[in-house]
């Protein structure tokens, strides 16, 4: 009956929450949606079984995202979810102490902050830490944040890409963009109905994403057919989409984020600049995974570029190892709450 602590380590995307617990690794791997009952303001699904009800649900029951652009949109939602989240990962009574390890986007105000940490709070947790996502990617990337080496890091989420050079374990300097890959998604959208008089969802954005989508040529180019409503006279229509095309609509947000990258790059002190010529810049994220985005970073800036390990792990990966290794100390200095 003694007191007894749980250890998490949360990153809340705008996309997706991925949890991990301090000896056992990654647990909760779910959509960041909440399904909602209008009538009673009662959460009816959280996660998987919400999002599956996007786009699909009656007018009494409401699936929504409560993060937008990598914050806190809803913060009573957010809550909830996270509630959700925390319990289903760790076993807690009333003597359990659950501290968490909680990432933000590194351009967050400092109002944005407090909400994230309100909101672990009034899911469950009795401490909160709060560690910037391009930091906690590069501890998740292997790459020696503690050290006197310049290492650049690029995340890529749902609905921020963070940028960041990072040396003695702290950010030199960094931007935060807020286009990533929702931005993608609504890229595709507003192409297909400028183009094809074609309303499509964010499912069907998503797969041609997937399917075709790329920021650079590649080999084996080709087409999908999509299915939506024509804008004119609101029947089903079909029509095809090449990657040609795909990537002429995702245009605009890839060059938003290649010339923040290139900002970044200028703000970087001569010495660090040469160690990132030198090892490369580092992708991180679900958007590192779009095809040739690699390829087109290294072409911009005229440097080696990889993709981390497990892109879509990186920054999870990176609390975990905070977790279990107390790199929570490196923190200690900007974060009051630390524990």
């Amino acid at each position: 009956m003694g007191l007894f602590t749980q250890d998490v380590g949360i990153d809340l995307g705008t996309a997706n929450t991925l949890i991990c617990v301090k000896g056992e690794g990654i647990v909760i791997r779910e959509p960041s949606v909440v399904a909602v009952d209008l009538k009673t303001t009662q959460v009816v699904a959280v996660g998987t079984a919400a999002k599956d009800m996007l786009g699909r649900t009656p007018g009494t029951i409401k699936a929504v995202r409560p993060l937008k652009d990598g914050v806190i949109a809803n913060w009573e939602i957010a809550s909830d979810m996270l509630k959700a989240f925390i319990g289903k990962a760790v076993k807690t009574n009333f003597f359990t102490k659950t501290r968490v390890i909680i990432c933000v986007p590194a351009g967050v105000t400092d109002v944005e902050r407090r909400a994230v940490d309100s909101a672990a709070r009034a899911g469950g947790a009795k401490y909160v830490s709060i560690i910037e996502e391009p930091m906690a990617a590069a501890i998740g990337s292997k790459l020696p944040v503690s050290e006197a080496i310049g290492s650049m890091i690029v995340d890529i989420g749902g609905g921020t890409s963070d940028i960041a050079i990072i040396s003695l374990g702290d950010i030199v300097t960094s931007k935060t963009v807020r286009v990533a890959g929702d931005a993608f998604d609504e890229a595709i959208i507003s192409y297909v109905k400028k183009k094809f008089k074609l309303l499509i969802g964010e499912r069907t954005a998503e797969d041609i994403k997937l399917s075709i989508g790329s920021a650079y040529p590649y080999e084996g180019e080709g087409a999908m057919e999509i299915k939506g409503r024509n804008v004119e006279d609101g029947l089903p229509k079909n029509c095809e989409i090449t990657s040609e095309e795909v990537r002429e609509a995702l245009k605009e947000p890839l060059d938003t984020i290649i010339e923040a990258i290139k900002t970044v790059l200028e703000r970087t002190p001569p010495e660090l600049a040469g160690d990132i010529y030198e090892k490369g810049i580092v992708l991180t994220g679900g958007g590192a995974l779009l095809r040739g985005f690699d390829k087109l970073v290294s072409f911009a800036t005229n440097m080696p570029v990889v993709i981390s390990e497990r892109p879509l792990d990186s920054v999870v990966d990176g609390t975990l190892i905070c977790l279990e290794n107390n790199f929570r100390n490196l923190y200690q200095n900007r974060n009051k709450n630390n524990f």
